[in-house]
């Protein structure tokens, strides 16, 4: 299983970047696929989740802001980030898990390991 993660960037507060997450080496219609991130000194925080049964969700703090969608002829799931705030700058990492609930496959910090991709926003 390999995933990579790029999209990320230095932006204003208000402004939007789409991260995307490349999967291979398994299955990518049967798994749910989740972004998570962990910003300076901070624990590794759910973000999003896109189930394999088509159903999504959010972390609070993204609801409204945050956007999940799959591309499965590319095997890429994206996540579309509007009205960005200094808060959301952390470092981005997509986590997946074949024909299982994501949320009790994927705990704790690794929901984020691997490159991540870097996002910083400045006010």
């Amino acid at each position: 299983v390999q995933l990579q993660e790029s999209g990320g960037g230095s932006v204003q507060a208000g402004e939007s970047l789409r991260l995307s997450c490349t999967a291979t080496g398994f299955t990518f219609d049967d798994s749910d696929m989740g972004w998570y991130r962990r910003a300076p000194g901070g624990e590794c925080e759910l973000v999003s989740i896109r189930r394999r049964n088509g159903s999504t969700y959010y972390e609070d703090s993204v609801t409204g802001g945050f956007a999940i969608s799959p591309d499965s002829d590319e095997h890429t799931v994206y996540l579309q980030m509007s009205s960005l705030k200094p808060e959301d700058t952390a470092r981005y990492y997509c986590a997946a898990a074949h024909g299982a609930d994501i949320r009790v496959v994927i705990t704790g910090s690794r929901g984020c390991w691997g490159q991540g991709t870097q996002v910083t926003v400045s006010s």
